[in-house]
């Protein structure tokens, strides 16, 4: 970490602005806060700026929170990561292999075919030509996207990022505890993290102090909110509103062991399927490779509107958290962060 605590924030105010960017910047090394770098408006109409109290949108990056809850239910043996999806949930699924488990669906490779399938398409806003987006209120709502597909491989092959894999999960975990999706994260992870300000909230009651999300026509030199983008509702595969925060009490408490025991976070962390070169996934995590280690922890995620990440560096114990209310930015900032502080100590975080 660069010992210069000002050239590091000069160093991420200006690769903020480099990108254009729209959010905050949050970074921690042990107990100490090094940057709290704020940018842009939360609503742009009103020109109310972003605070670092603001909640933002992370889409895809609260899959860790389902994979939390999952194995939350492992440890109180209600369900096993073996257990095949026939076995705990009760809907039809005809055209899926029936060996497919709770495992092959938290490391995305199961093999099923998903809803909205990153490797084919690129833009989100297209599934909700014909299917309104405040019809989405509910993980069952998903099920006809992709209920009766048929397999894109056989369970277990390879890695295949997939959505459709986590609103399973979520219904599983919904059968299960007999809660909402929602109503089980919220009590049993951001309650218990102190995670005040976060919620998986409807687009069309959202709380104060809450970003909307902008999709700038660079084109034509105008903007719109995402309203109509995404669906009204998060769930088990994305949508949760946090704030940096907040997101930071998660990683504490999940690190602490507050959320699992030791050696089920051990089973969340661990590298369990190859994705590509010096790229693995455990169980909703990222993890980045090097010379045979871990040296970063990470999630991501991108819906119109919404950019997100979030890394943690355990060589140096060091957490970094970057919400934004555009489509992009948040690579960008974290990669001038890493590269700044491999500059000045000469080695990764």
């Amino acid at each position: 970490m660069p010992e210069n605590k000002a050239e590091l924030n000069r160093m991420i105010s200006e690769s903020s602005s480099q990108a254009d960017f729209s959010g905050v910047v949050y970074l921690k090394q042990g107990k100490e806060i090094l940057s709290e770098t704020v940018r842009g408006y939360a609503n742009r109409a009103e020109q109310r700026l972003n605070t670092v109290y603001t909640r933002f949108g992370i889409a895809s990056g609260c899959k860790l929170f389902t994979s939390i809850g999952i194995c939350q239910l492992v440890e109180e043996e209600i369900i096993s990561f073996k257990t095949p999806i026939s076995q705990c949930l009760d809907r039809s699924f005809p055209n899926f292999d029936e060996d497919i488990t709770i495992h092959h669906l938290l490391t995305h490779t199961s093999g099923i075919p998903d809803y909205f399938d990153e490797e084919e398409m690129d833009d989100y806003e297209e599934l909700w030509e014909n299917l309104p987006v405040y019809k989405m209120k509910g993980l069952k709502d998903f099920l006809p996207l992709f209920q009766d597909k048929h397999m894109m491989f056989p369970a277990g092959e390879r890695f295949h990022y997939n959505n459709a894999g986590y609103i399973i999960l979520g219904l599983i975990i919904e059968q299960q505890t007999g809660l909402r999706f929602t109503e089980y994260i919220e009590s049993k992870i951001f309650k218990k993290c102190g995670m005040y300000d976060s919620g998986y909230f409807s687009m069309d009651q959202l709380p104060a102090n809450t970003a909307l999300g902008y999709i700038d026509d660079h084109e034509n030199g105008t903007w719109r909110t995402n309203h109509y983008s995404v669906p009204i509702k998060g769930g088990a595969d994305g949508g949760a509103y946090t704030t940096a925060p907040d997101m930071m009490k998660f990683w504490e408490a999940l690190l602490q062991n507050e959320l699992l025991s030791e050696e089920m976070t051990k089973t969340l962390l661990h590298p369990h399927v190859d994705v590509k070169a010096e790229v693995k996934y455990g169980y909703g995590i990222w993890m980045n490779e090097k010379n045979g280690s871990i040296f970063k922890l990470h999630v991501m995620g991108y819906d119109p509107g919404i950019s997100f990440c979030s890394s943690v560096y355990p060589q140096s114990n060091s957490k970094l958290v970057i919400l934004s209310n555009k489509e992009d930015g948040p690579r960008n900032v974290t990669l001038a962060i890493e590269n700044e502080c491999m500059k000045s100590t000469g080695k990764r975080f």
